[in-house]
């Protein structure tokens, strides 16, 4: 009984392995392909567009495999999404607020 407990944990652990190193892999060539790309000459704003686009795909890749969400229902994805996006906004919105107590009065009309 023991004994194919023991491969059970073992056949698991192989394929935690298989599931994950790939993805470990590819996000150690994205962390790569930034640090190139930071040393070559580009101009900043396409540079400033690749590396956020190689920044979102390695977060998208950790938070699908690391935190387990790539195995969550769709739904998840459909509620999240969105409340991130409002979130994001609101934090948009008063931000001119926060620079404006910087000094301690209104905006000029």
């Amino acid at each position: 009984m023991a004994g194919s407990a023991a491969s059970k944990d073992s056949a698991t652990s192989k394929n935690v392995i298989v599931k994950y190193l790939p993805v470990y892999f590819v996000l150690l060539a994205i962390a790569g392909m930034e640090i190139f790309l930071a040393y070559q000459h580009f101009p900043t704003g396409p540079l400033l567009a690749i590396l956020l686009a190689l920044a979102v795909c390695g977060g998208g890749l950790a938070v699908m495999y690391f935190m387990h969400l790539a195995e969550e229902p769709s739904s998840l994805f459909l509620t999240l999404i969105p409340a991130t996006i409002f979130v994001l906004l609101m934090m948009n919105m008063f931000w001119s607020d926060s620079f404006r107590l910087l000094h301690m009065k209104p905006f000029p009309h």
